[in-house]
């Protein structure tokens, strides 16, 4: 198989971590990194200290269940909880990321999101370029995004 590439390495690691998702309609992992270093993880899942959705049941509202915290929004949320500076960093998903996500990635300082696999929603694609966000496909290797592209 020969070495994985560092993209490949933490794509990897986000699919590991997407493992512990608590959601069976999707898992998504995601894994926050600057210069090879990884500064922190999310899955999605409840909000600490209520049911999951394997405990609990799904809770669906226009055909998603809003049950869980995204990926995304885990590893923002644990990367301030524990005073860890993500400007400037790169994240890697396994799915894209829904447009709400989108926009605390490029409020947070995220320069580069690679993704798994291409979930739903195109908005961030127009919003990726104008912002010089670059969006990499690691299942195509296909860019999009910054002026790179």
């Amino acid at each position: 198989m020969g070495r994985l590439s560092w993209e490949e390495y933490f794509m990897e690691i986000a699919r590991v971590v997407a493992s512990r998702s608590t959601c069976d309609r999707k898992s998504v992992g995601a894994v926050i990194v600057r210069d090879k270093t990884i500064l922190s993880t999310g899955y999605n899942g409840s909000i600490r200290g209520l049911p999951h959705c394997d405990e609990a049941g799904h809770m669906m509202e226009n055909g998603h269940c809003v049950r869980t915290i995204h990926a995304e929004a885990n590893a923002i949320v644990q990367a301030a909880k524990n005073g860890v500076r993500i400007d400037g960093a790169d994240i890697y998903v396994t799915a894209s990321p829904c447009w709400n996500c989108f926009k605390m990635l490029a409020n947070a300082g995220i320069k580069k999101i690679y993704y798994g696999e291409f979930y739903r929603d195109e908005r961030i694609i127009e919003a990726a370029k104008t912002l010089g966000i670059e969006l990499i496909d690691m299942k195509n290797k296909a860019q999009h995004g910054s002026s790179e592209s």
